[in-house]
């Protein structure tokens, strides 16, 4: 195998090896890498060969991290020439080998730290030639520098070596101070609003930053000031670049680090020991957490010394940073303040975290709260934050759990909350448990409403911690639980708030906190949680939450009042559940919540009662009505929702109040009502009828009872389609569902009444109504909106034939099935995969339906062959593919064909490639079949030319059928009738081509019987000289595409048909139709 080869494969296998080397044992990699760099250090291998295994190095490098693979590097005496002597042979611009330098240059960092000094390597330093040879740490620094200025990812192990070689004792005598001079005097020239000076500045401020970390601070500290200096003098915060403000950042907490000596505070708190072996080596007794603290004395004898006044520039920066727009910032600047604060005395702690609390401020943005609570965090994970403050931060933290801050159409906050949640964690591990015993009961009221009740997954999971009862609470509402918004919501709360502490903080978090949220799922989701958690509290649910909401539904904030009136609903309707449960009187609830000045009266008032429900009820009336009569100016999205609450709510009103003890309605309240309704279904806006005809529909028996045929027939006027109102596909729709569920409410009664029942003196009329329905196919500018016309016709065709099926099918005769069955097998041939689908699912259900059977159905046991019962939930319809080759079988039935083929016709004539094929093939498929039946033959073509007949001029149907029929003269579907002369199909068919394109300026149109007409040439007799003349004609036509196309589809037709002219002359009518397929016939 070829050097390039292996190489080729070995890159292909780089991703799986990233992938496998995550549980690579640590001797193992040592192994891996020494196989590796026995490569590199063969001087055989080639270059190629060498680039690869640094490809691999660094594969290895970026999955286990540098830090860990760095001291498995070989770093002998031996390896120092030969690894400079290979940096020096690198090209730093060659994009291709970055892996090779970036590895070498970690290598170079470890062999620099052999304790040898570098002086020794270099010998006699006078070159063969007479000229001064470079010392080895001259070379080794130059490299360095040259690394610290490119944009690759050489640059970050550049400040690695720097950080290694310059802290050796013999380069920080002779260069450090040289090398500091070099890095500042870079970052003064660099500006950071070009590429080239930001890509400086990173490699400065990495090389800085990492010297400050490693070196020894006596070393660092004389230079400490002036790299400070220099530091605020390039105003990082004001950069846009996030790496480069991440790196400022460091390099400050490392200055800090340097000023102020390395000691721990003894002031700090100190849980003790939580070592759960010291425990049990406890005997039978019970070791309580010691509490470490210092005495006064102890802490007068520590040794003082002054805090530098750069630590007041560091922490000042510090602070800032804590506020910066990149969370990675931020963190670098939490942990800054951790690290310094734990060097400080206690009062320049304390004031530390006094001026860290302002962080908390409601002027302040999400970022200063996600900072500060960072910074919170690493100081009680530390014990830098002392029993004292706890009083002080645990409000602050409380808020911090709940902080969400609209902007715009969304919120911010999430951060926020996740990092008040990480500061909850830091104080259950670093405080004894009697510390936090004050705010025990707040701090896990606030983190189970946020483990259940926040918006976020990531802060519902990060909430899910400790706090009282938490086995019992973490088993239902563990890690995999909180996942599920919903399932917080509406289920885990009942179980939480069955423990006492949480419940009523849970309902008040969502009364204040949740029912006005920005977003209307977490409201709605809100107020269903109040209507689970009502029997928990019934009471405080009654006498306290109600009253507070009731203001709120009539304030200003629409968010606020949607969520209160929803609220209102769900606490009403919970009570009234559980008064029922409880056989307690409904109204007296009602009255205690509405009217609690009038719950002592109850029994001596029962007329009161009865005009105030009667009241209430009335202004419910309104309000539905109201709601139905705006639906146009509400937005497309709610319109449905709006359209649905208020038919719902209708239904429910009705059943609740417009009902007597005996069973009836007010006869004048009903013929008002129904009157209303009926008349606004003439409005002149849609949306309108769209909801009055879904109102009718949800109107129960008792109002409907002798007022069936007033309703069916205001509704049947909604379907019709007339010039004012052809684009109402909508309320077309509405009223199509109308019908079926007055149908449903109603009931079947052959010899009933028409005014109260579906019987046999209206069963024809509503059938009628819903077979129009069927053939809607209006569009507007929205596309096919009829198609919900026809949906909605297709469903109540199902609902009322199964509702007569179960009650008296002897209704159904069989003229009224075979017409549902083929409007819906032609329905099921057409080219919208979505209706297509729907028409398929109510054809196979009536079909399979055995509850009985419905009767009549044509061809019921050839259906059964075709459509199993086994594959009715299989079969896909909208799939094109499974779709067609089913229902073309349908046109070997007489009853379906002319149905099937019309459907057909559109689909194979359509635009829809997938669509476009799969019915063509079937149904090319189905003629194979039949070619050398005359009979079926013969019963087909009459069929289709009826088709093409009575969809004459119909142009959603006649230009897909003109291409359908050009598709089928081209396959040859019709060659049994070709040696037949002026047979009676080709006649007919060229008369209703002829008579279809007869004044017709749709190109699509003309463009597609050019090629019925060059089709029909292959039939005999008269009929060829007809279709010249027509092609003649079609050649000097008045546009210029009809031309072109005409010409160049009959030098096709001369070609394949070369009897039709005479061959002497043959050659010139090529040529001259050539002429005209390149450009235009004259006309």
């Amino acid at each position: 195998m070829t050097t390039s080869s292996l190489v080729i494969r070995s890159m292909r296998n780089c991703e799986l090896t990233a992938c496998s080397l995550t549980f690579v044992p640590l001797l193992s990699l040592e192994w891996m890498m020494n196989s590796l760099l026995d490569i590199v250090r063969d001087n055989g291998s080639p270059p190629p060969l060498a680039h690869l295994a640094f490809k691999f190095l660094y594969i290895i490098t970026k999955v286990r991290g540098y830090k860990l693979f760095l001291p498995l590097f070989p770093h002998e005496v031996g390896d120092l020439q030969p690894v400079l002597d290979m940096l020096v042979d690198q090209n730093p611009k060659d994009s291709e080998t970055w892996e090779t330098r970036y590895m070498l240059l970690l290598w170079l960092s470890m062999i620099c730290l052999i304790p040898f000094d570098l002086a020794r390597f270099d010998g006699n330093i006078i070159s063969e030639e007479g000229h001064a040879r470079m010392p080895t740490m001259d070379r080794i620094l130059k490299i360095a520098k040259c690394y610290l200025v490119v944009s690759d990812k050489a640059r970050d192990a550049a400040a690695v070596l720097v950080s290694k070689f310059i802290v050796r004792p013999d380069v920080r005598q002779k260069r450090m101070a040289d090398f500091l001079d070099w890095t500042l005097s870079m970052l003064s020239k660099s500006s950071f609003q070009t590429m080239e000076g930001t890509v400086v500045m990173n490699g400065m401020l990495q090389a800085l930053a990492q010297l400050f970390k490693h070196g020894k601070r006596e070393d660092c500290l004389p230079y400490a000031a002036t790299v400070l200096e220099c530091l605020d003098n390039c105003k990082l915060s004001q950069s846009n670049q996030m790496v480069l403000r991440k790196l400022g950042m460091k390099l400050v907490q490392r200055l800090g680090l340097t000023f102020v000596k390395p000691k721990v505070a003894k002031w700090r708190y100190q849980r003790g020991c939580r070592s759960l072996a010291a425990n049990l080596q406890a005997q039978g007794s019970v070791v309580q957490n010691q509490i470490i603290t210092v005495p006064a004395n102890e802490a007068d004898d520590e040794e003082e010394y002054d805090i530098p006044a750069e630590i007041e520039n560091v922490v000042e920066q510090l602070l800032v940073g804590l506020k910066d727009k990149d969370t990675i910032v931020r963190w670098s600047a939490a942990k800054g303040i951790g690290r310094i604060s734990g060097r400080l005395p206690k009062e320049l702690a304390d004031d530390v975290i006094g001026s860290l609390l302002d962080c908390f401020s409601f002027q302040e943005t999400d970022n200063a709260w996600h900072g500060g609570c960072l910074a919170l965090a690493e100081l009680g994970r530390r014990g830098l934050l002392l029993p004292s403050r706890i009083s002080d931060v645990v409000p602050v933290i409380l808020k911090a759990l709940t902080y969400d801050e609209k902007r715009g159409a969304c919120s911010v906050g999430s951060n926020v909350r996740d990092a008040a949640c990480y500061v909850c964690w830091a104080f259950a591990r670093a405080y004894d448990p009697a510390e936090l015993i004050p705010f025990i009961n707040q701090i896990s009221s606030a983190l189970v409403i946020a483990a259940i009740f926040d918006r976020d997954v990531n802060c519902r999971r990060a909430a899910s911690g400790t706090f009282p009862h938490g086995i019992e609470i973490l088993t239902a509402a563990d890690y995999f639980a909180v996942g599920n918004r919903v399932n917080c919501y509406l289920t885990i709360s009942v179980y939480i708030a069955g423990f006492p502490e949480y419940t009523q903080p849970m309902i008040d978090h969502l009364v204040n906190m949740k029912i006005n949220h920005w977003d209307s799922v977490i409201r709605e989701l809100s107020t269903k949680a109040l209507h689970n958690l009502t029997p928990r509290a019934p009471e405080y649910m009654a006498n306290v939450v109600l009253p507070r909401l009731l203001p709120l539904s009539v304030g200003t904030d629409l968010h606020t009042r949607h969520g209160a009136i929803l609220a209102c609903a769900e606490i009403t309707h919970a009570l009234c559940k559980l008064a029922e449960e409880n056989n307690r009187y409904k109204c007296k609830i009602i009255l205690t919540i509405n009217f609690p000045f009038m719950s002592g009266l109850l029994k001596k008032v029962r007329k009161l009662i009865a005009f105030l429900l009667l009241t209430i009820s009335g202004g419910w009336q309104w309000l539905i009505n109201d709601s139905l009569r705006s639906l146009s100016l509400v937005s497309s999205a709610a319109r449905q929702h709006i359209k649905e609450s208020a038919v719902s709510a209708l239904a429910a009103l009705c059943n609740e109040y417009y009902i007597n003890e005996k069973g009836e309605a007010d006869p004048a309240l009903q013929d008002e009502l129904v009157t209303q309704y009926v008349s606004e279904l003439r409005n002149t806006e849609e949306m309108i009828r769209c909801g009055f005809s879904r109102a009718l529909g949800a109107l129960p028996r008792f109002l409907l009872k002798g007022r069936l045929q007033q309703v069916l027939e205001g509704l049947k006027k909604v379907t019709l389609i007339s010039p004012a109102d052809v684009s109402f596909a909508e309320s077309r729709r509405d009223a199509l569902i109308a019908i079926a569920k007055v149908c449903q409410t109603v009931g079947v009664k052959g010899e009933g009444s028409e005014e109260e029942y579906v019987c046999k003196d209206n069963i024809t009329q509503i059938y009628a109504t819903l077979f129009t329905a069927v053939t809607d196919y209006t569009t507007d500018s929205r596309g096919d909106v009829g198609g919900w016309v026809r949906e909605a016709a297709m469903t109540s065709l199902m609902e009322v034939t199964l509702l007569l099926v179960q009650n008296e099918a002897e209704l159904i005769n069989a003229n009224i099935c075979k017409q549902i069955m083929c409007w819906l097998a032609q329905q099921s041939a057409e080219k919208i995969d979505k209706f297509r689908a729907h028409a398929g699912s109510v054809f196979l259900t009536l079909l399979h339906f055995d509850h009985p059977p419905v009767p009549h159905i044509p061809h019921r046991e050839e259906l059964e062959r075709i459509f199993p019962r086994s594959e009715k939930e299989t079969l896909n319809w909208n799939a094109a593919s499974e779709a067609f080759p089913r229902i073309t079988q349908l046109l070997g039935l007489p009853t379906y064909q002319y149905y099937v083929l019309l459907g057909l016709s559109v689909s194979v004539g359509g635009l829809t490639e997938t669509t476009l094929r799969y019915s063509a093939q079937s149904l090319f498929d189905y003629m194979k079949k039949i070619q050398n039946d005359s009979s079926a033959m013969e019963s087909f073509c009459e069929t289709l030319l009826k088709v093409f007949e009575d969809n004459l001029r119909n142009d959603r149907v006649s230009v897909p059928l003109l291409t359908m029929l050009d598709q089928m003269l081209a396959n040859g579907c019709f060659d049994i009738f070709t040696m037949q002369e002026n047979h009676p199909f080709s006649v007919k068919l060229f008369t209703l081509c002829k008579e279809e394109i007869k004044r017709s300026k749709d190109i699509r149109k003309l463009r597609s019987s050019i090629g019925v007409f060059c089709g029909l040439i292959q039939f005999q007799g008269d009929m060829r000289e007809k279709v010249l003349f027509q092609l003649f004609l079609l050649l000097c036509h008045p546009f210029p595409v009809i031309r072109k196309t005409t010409a160049s589809q009959v030098y096709e037709m001369l070609i394949t048909y070369s009897d039709v002219v005479d061959p002497a002359i043959m050659d010139e009518v090529m040529a001259i139709l050539r002429a005209g397929a390149v450009g235009s016939c004259s006309p």
